[in-house]
């Protein structure tokens, strides 16, 4: 099995969920491949080759990072062939907003699994039951807040880094068990 892990990162903060989520699937499941790729660096053949694909992003204005909405939009030629139908796809993302979800995460996240959806993709949530949950995850997937009260940023905690690595486990267990029928 094949995982993709593509995001984009201002600050190294989304960069460091990526690689925790990356460290879960490898602890998980030792002999999947996991690669990480900046949004801009990521090809279409990057996500054909992938069985299951993880989006990363920092929250923009209540939005993904335009980096990422390209690697969506330059995906679409896939939607025209059906080419990522069946795959395994996962969310995650950063912000600094105020409040204490961060302002834009829930429809930043959901953004990012109905393009899955538009896709044909199988999408994998967020259990609470899982490690990290209560201090760095939504039911959509893990969230690390990265910014201070003052909304300058600032780095994401641990609890958050143990979530998205849950949350890679997790998200390679699912992809094993759908695999094998």
């Amino acid at each position: 099995m094949k995982a993709l892990i593509a995001y984009h990162s201002d600050y190294g903060n989304t960069k460091k969920m990526a690689e925790a989520i990356a460290a879960g699937i490898r602890a998980s499941q030792p002999g999947v491949s996991v690669a990480l790729r900046l949004a801009e660096e990521t090809s279409l053949d990057d996500m054909l080759d992938a069985d299951v694909i993880v989006f990363g992003t920092p929250v923009h204005m209540g939005s993904m990072a335009w980096q990422m909405k390209q690697l969506i939009d330059r995906a679409a030629k896939l939607w025209m062939e059906g080419a990522l139908e069946g795959k395994i796809g996962g969310v995650f993302a950063t912000g600094g907003g105020f409040g204490g979800a961060g302002g834009g995460v829930e429809q930043t996240m959901i953004a990012l699994y109905s393009n899955f959806l538009e896709h044909g993709m199988v999408v994998v949530g967020f259990p609470k039951s899982l490690p990290g949950y209560a201090d760095g995850g939504l039911q959509w997937g893990p969230y690390g807040r990265s910014g201070n009260h003052e909304g300058m940023p600032d780095t994401v905690a641990d609890a958050a880094l143990t979530a998205a690595r849950s949350y890679g486990a997790y998200v390679a267990e699912v992809a094993m068990r759908l695999s094998a029928g």
